[in-house]
């Protein structure tokens, strides 16, 4: 069996979730009870801002936190809301979006391109 790279993860992944434009996140933000989730490190939010609203889960807790039956259990991770994950690029939300369709949650997408691609499309940022 051929050894995969991370981008051929990616990009397997990519054909299994709804990735999603930076104009058309903005647009589902616009709706109620869309929850936009920022999988970045803390120092990346630090340094490059984040979109306003997102709420921070890292990407190394993101199973644990959506997990309903373990304690670090948290409330955005809801079954029945609209999530959308983002990173910096893509990669890490379009394995996380997959991560998580597998675990139940099927109104999900990423942000396809990340924050790079929410920043290149002249949309806002605020620092954390």
């Amino acid at each position: 069996m051929k050894q995969k790279t991370a981008t051929d993860l990616v990009n397997e992944a990519k054909q299994k979730i709804e990735n999603l434009t930076p104009l058309q996140v903005q647009q589902e933000l616009e709706k109620t009870g869309t929850v936009l989730i920022d999988i970045r490190e803390t120092e990346e939010l630090e340094k490059n801002g984040k979109i306003p609203g997102s709420v921070h889960a890292p990407r190394g807790m993101i199973e644990f936190y959506a997990d309903p039956s373990l304690p670090y259990h948290k409330p955005e991770f809801d079954k029945e809301k609209r999530i959308i994950l983002q990173c910096a690029s893509g990669g890490r939300s379009a394995l996380a979006t997959q991560t998580l369709k597998q675990m139940g949650y099927l109104n999900i997408a990423h942000l396809d391109g990340g924050l790079n691609a929410w920043k290149e499309a002249g949309l806002p940022t605020v620092k954390e």
